[in-house]
Formats: C-alpha cells, structure tokens, sequence
C-alpha cells in the first residue's frame, strides 16, 4: 500500500505543477500554448538549449525569468524517463564552467600580488561557478520551484547507477538544497488527528519504517498518548521533510507490536514518563545527504519536556536493517559464531547433528519462529551476534547498521537489544524480529556526540557489554 499510496500522491502533484506553471507561461506569452513535448526531437533539443542559455543570460525582467524556468519545467514534467535522461545530459554536458575561463583565472591568482589576491579568488571562485547553478536558482521564485528541483534531483539519484555522467548535477544540486534547506529556515511543526487530509495522506504514503495499515491505525498513532513531528521548508509547506512518531508511555517499550496495538486502551500522557521514537522517515529522496534528522529529535525533546514536565526517559525502538543479511554472510564462512552451550541448546532443539549447518538452515526461512523450542534455543544466540554486529561490523570507521550510525552520531547510547520485538515480514526479513533501544540521556548526549565524532567509539550499556563477553569463548 506504501508504493500505491506514495505513487498516486505524487502523480497528482505533478498533474497540479504543470497546470500552476502552464499558466505562469500563458500569462508572460499573452496566452500561448506551451508545445505539447513527449519526446525530444533534435529540433526540441536546440529549443530546450536556447531556452537554457537565455536563463543563463538572464534576457528580460523578472516575469520573463519566471516563464522560462516554468517552461522548462513543465517541459521536463511532460518527459518520460528517456527524455529527461536526455533534456539532464544536455544540462550536464553544455552548461558547466568555461575551463578556458577558469585556467586563465588559476593563472591571474598565481600571478596576484598578496594585496590583490583576495580579489583574484574571488574571480576565480565565480569563474569555477557553473551556468547551470543560475539556471536552478531561477526556480526559487516558482510556486513549488524548490519542490520541482528536491524531485528532479531525485530523479538524477535514481539515473546516475546507468549513467555516471550525471554526478555532476548530483553533487551541485546537493550542495544548493544544503544551503536553501539549513535547519535555521526549517518550522517544527506537531501533526494531529485534525491537520488537513491532504497531510495526513502524506504520512501514508511517506512512512518509511512501519507501515500505516488503514485510518484506524493512522488515527491511534495521533491519539492523546502519541505524538507526530515534522520538520517542513517555507517554500514546500504542505510537504513533511522528515517527520517522528512519538509513543507517550510508562516504561522503556520491547514490542513494535505492543506499541502499535490499536486494541490497547489510551494512555494518559501526564502519567507517562518515557518518550518513545518508533519511527522517523525522511519523505524525499532529493535530499539525501542534507542532515536535519538529528536536529528534529532535539528539538521534540525540547517541545515534549516543556509540555509534559514528568517525562524522564528518552529512548527510541529501532530497527537493525542490515543484521540478517551480515548474520548469513557469516554463517557462509567458516569463523564459529556459536559457544558450547549455545550449540548444545540448538542440538537438542533443532535435532540437527551440526549447531552451525543447524543455524543456517533454520535461518534461511522463518519458520523457526513457530516453534517455542527452537526460538528459546536462538534467543541468546542471536542477541549475543545482534550486539557484535553493531559494536564491531564497521564500515569507514563507524558502524556498518545505518540506524545506528544515526543515533550514536546524535549522542545515544546502544540501551538494549530486544527479542522478537518486530515480528513483522518486514522485521524478520530484516533482522529476525530484533530490535534496539537507543537511549537519549541528556546530560550525557553532547560528551556522547563528541567521543563518536573523534573517534567512531561507540557508547554502549553494561548490558549489552556482558553480551559480547559471553560470546569470547566462541
């Protein structure tokens, strides 16, 4: 329903950006029809080029600068993927720096004098500025003009796998939405049962973590025990940029299933002591790369302290994405993973003559988890190598687990990995039904933030510690 959801939001989104910009241009062309583009033509492509280089120059006053960077959108917008494919080479390919201009400003800064050196970098640095750059910042003053390019740069993401040559854009369009989305412009903004339709069908089709089943369980996730945050741009205010879902409750939660019981009874908030963070999802893929995740869990922090004085505890539930796929690599090997009483326990279960053939193939399904005996006897081993993954699977220095790299990166201490606490497809498909909580302790969070920033050490729980050294006899 995620993709459904998701796909239709944006259709229609789309249909609404080319009608809004089809009249932007008929107002400047005295009302004219675009030409209908569904492909591009060597005549199209010349059109597209001409069009691009009067951005460039900047011909006429600002409404003819809004009319060509809304044509070209909308043009764009009409394209199926080769089209757009070829209309982003074209941009790619003519509309980067001059190199003769910026070999002769390399050569004018060697050349300055210290009192004229200043001078000779800052012409430089204009000459190293790409055309395309003035191109993009003319959607800035289009309704949706931001939100067209977050999309078209989601567009180049998914491109440049088949064709590198767009990395370039990738890289420019990255460092431009860096700047217009500093966390200083951004509105934290609480989500409830009563905002617009037209939002709460955005957390449908945006939910990225646990999936919105129907309205009943949309509305239990805003009900008076819970709590939903977003971040949002001025110029894309309808549209969430990240958001969080907040569990209001009176101890530190194990379950996703329990969490999200729609049969539970309502809890009243000014009894809860601990905040839980279930589910934060980044809504647009054009932004990756531009971090303000950690920023929106300070600031709820903040937000739900003020409001709700008697909360104490600030935890997250989250999940391991990459565990079982690092577990069966492992087990393709021949280091051991399990201890003697760990293999025993699984021999008797199982009833397989080898505990590590045994573990493997009970782990190529899901089957295991019917069968109490079995799910006893992986419960320790699979926490034990849950907390070896993410303590010592790295990747550049810091933890192979995205999950974790985000909140040890904000401060959190790894609290506690908990059994079978997603047994969604989902949760076992990615990490058997395991879960962990990273605890928020505020005195602790800068030093904690410093320490993993110097040097990736990862702050961790005498509880989780112990799990590693019973596993040293492996």
């Amino acid at each position: 329903m995620e993709n459904v959801e998701r796909e239709g939001l944006i259709a229609r989104g789309l249909k609404g950006l080319r009608k809004l910009w089809r009249g932007v241009v008929q107002s400047a062309q005295g009302g004219a029809q675009p030409e209908s583009v569904t492909h591009l033509s060597a005549r199209q492509l010349s059109q597209i080029r001409h069009t691009l280089n009067e951005c460039v120059q900047e011909v006429g006053g600002q409404v003819s600068a809004r009319a060509r960077a809304a044509e070209l959108g909308e043009i764009y917008l009409g394209l199926p993927d080769p089209g757009r494919r070829e209309f982003l080479l074209l941009v790619a390919r003519e509309f980067g720096p001059d190199f003769a201009a910026v070999d002769a400003a390399v050569d004018a800064y060697r050349r300055a004098s210290d009192g004229s050196r200043a001078l000779a970098a800052a012409r430089l640095a204009e000459a190293l500025r790409p055309p395309r750059l003035r191109i993009f910042t003319q959607f800035n003053a289009l309704p949706q003009g931001v939100k067209f390019l977050v999309d078209l740069r989601a567009d180049v993401l998914r491109m440049m796998r088949d064709t590198p040559e767009l990395a370039i854009l990738d890289r420019e369009l990255e460092g431009l939405l860096a700047s217009w989305f500093d966390v200083g412009f951004l509105e934290l903004r609480r989500i409830t049962w009563e905002s617009p339709a037209v939002l709460l069908e955005k957390l449908f089709a945006y939910e990225a973590v646990h999936e919105i089943r129907s309205w009943s369980d949309l509305r239990h996730r805003l009900d008076a025990d819970r709590r939903c945050y977003a971040f949002f741009h001025p110029q894309m205010p309808d549209e969430p940029l990240i958001f969080v879902e907040v569990a209001l409750v009176r101890r530190i939660a194990d379950s996703i299933q329990a969490l999200l019981d729609e049969r539970a009874p309502v809890g009243d908030p000014r009894k809860a002591d601990t905040a839980v963070f279930y589910s934060i999802s980044n809504t647009q893929r054009g932004l990756r790369g531009v971090s303000f995740g950690h920023f929106l869990l300070k600031r709820v922090i903040d937000d739900l302290r003020e409001e709700l004085p008697n909360l104490k505890t600030f935890v997250t539930l989250s999940p391991v994405p990459l565990f079982r796929r690092w577990l069966q690599a492992k087990l393709e090997g021949s280091e051991p993973l399990l201890t003697a009483a760990e293999s025993k326990r699984l021999l008797e279960a199982s009833g397989t003559a080898d505990p590590e053939g045994g573990l493997r193939q009970l782990l190529s399904g899901d089957d295991w988890i019917y069968s109490a005996p079995v799910r006893d006897a992986l419960q320790a081993p699979l926490i034990r190598l849950c907390a070896r993954y993410l303590l010592e699977a790295k990747e550049g220095g810091r933890p192979l687990d995205p999950v974790a790299r985000f909140h040890l990166g904000n401060g959190a201490r790894l609290e506690r990995i908990n059994w079978l606490a997603d047994t969604s497809p989902k949760g076992m498909r990615q990490s058997l039904g395991v879960m962990v909580n990273y605890l928020y302790d505020l005195k602790d969070i800068e030093d904690n933030h410093e320490r993993y920033a110097r040097s990736g050490e990862v702050v961790v729980s005498g509880a989780v510690k112990s799990l590693l050294k019973q596993g040293r006899s492996v």
